[in-house]
Parts: structure tokens; C-alpha cells; sequence
């Protein structure tokens, strides 16, 4: 399992994540890509989940067709101390997710 860490959450979620393959957005060099092309350029490079904050992209998106399984994670903003919470429940999320499921974590 590769997870890719979407531009609009903070980077230094991925040390919360460090015991599984993680990388960035800008680490791929993937800044401002459209979510569309982003979900082509993991799936070439063999992504198989996106970590994000980005509540509307399940309705921008085929992600069925793409092939990525997608983790939302909602809380009040998209700062670290308000996503750290959520970890947890990420973790949990990851061993289960399949491709083309979307899960929101959190909002509760």
C-alpha cells in the first residue's frame, strides 16, 4: 500500500503515518495538479490511497474508475492539531480500505 498526502493537508502529518509508505504531494513534485490528473499520476506511479481533507472531490471525481481508494479527513480545520486526533482512526481505516471506497474519518 502507497499513501499519497494531498497538498491541503499539513506535511508534517506524515510522521503520524511514518511506519507506512507515505509521501507528499509537493515530495512527487505534484503541486497544483487538478485532482484528476493527480488521481492518474498515482495510479501510474501506484498509489493506492490519498490521504485528504478535500470533503467535495468524492463529487468531482470517478474514483471507482481511478482505481484509489480515498481517506477524508474532517475535522474543524485543516491544521495539525485539529487532524491529530483523527490518526487513530485513520490507521484503523487503512487495513480496511478498498480501491474506489471513499471513508471520511471524523466530523463526528
Amino acid at each position: 500500500m502507497r499513501i499519497l498526502l494531498d497538498e491541503c493537508a499539513p506535511r508534517p502529518l506524515k510522521r503520524e503515518l511514518a511506519d507506512y509508505e507515505i509521501r507528499t504531494v509537493v515530495e512527487m513534485g505534484w503541486s497544483g495538479k487538478k485532482n484528476g490528473e493527480l488521481l492518474r499520476l498515482m495510479s501510474q506511479e501506484g498509489f493506492t490511497i490519498l490521504l485528504t481533507t478535500d470533503q467535495n472531490l468524492r463529487y468531482q471525481q470517478n474514483l471507482q474508475q481511478a482505481g484509489v481508494a480515498v481517506i477524508v479527513l474532517v475535522a474543524s480545520s485543516n491544521r495539525l492539531p485539529d487532524l491529530l486526533p483523527l490518526i487513530t482512526d485513520t490507521r484503523k481505516v487503512l487495513n480496511t480500505i478498498t480501491p474506489g471506497e471513499v471513508i471520511e474519518v471524523g466530523g463526528s
